[in-house]
């Protein structure tokens, strides 16, 4: 009987301990997604300063109206994003700060256009972040 019963407390000790286990695992699991969510949303915001200090000064002091607000507004974003990013701390923060990023990198490439400049915004950009798509 007494073996029975040490066998049967042991059991539910074991039981006890995989569960504990197990909500460890997926905790970690969740926090290397916000680890991954968080490099995506830094490389969006280093690829779009990238995109705004490639422009040469040249290029800003002939812009039309056009280029001049599209430029504008690339750099309002980036500031958005680089305060977005310093108070990140989810997911879905960090998606909202990759958007903010690719939305600026599109005004960066309306200014290209606008300005008669070759390439695109993401010209040599990191090859595994997602090419911003078109409106």
């Amino acid at each position: 009987m007494g073996f029975m019963l040490a066998l049967a407390a042991l059991l539910i000790v074991g039981a006890m301990v995989g569960v504990v286990a197990q909500r460890r695992s997926r905790r970690s699991a969740a926090t290397l997604s916000d680890l991954d969510a968080e490099a995506e949303a830094n490389g969006w915001l280093v690829r779009l300063g990238g995109s705004l200090s490639g422009l040469d000064v040249r290029a800003w002091a002939r812009a039309d109206e056009n280029a001049a607000q599209s430029l504008t507004h690339a750099a309002a974003h980036h500031r958005t994003a680089r305060a977005q990013l310093a108070s990140a701390r989810t997911s879905a923060e960090y998606a909202a700060v990759s958007r903010t990023a690719a939305e600026g990198l599109r005004h960066v490439e309306d200014a290209r256009a606008a300005l008669g400049i070759a390439g695109d915004a993401a010209a040599g950009a990191d090859p595994r972040l997602p090419v911003p798509t078109p409106r």
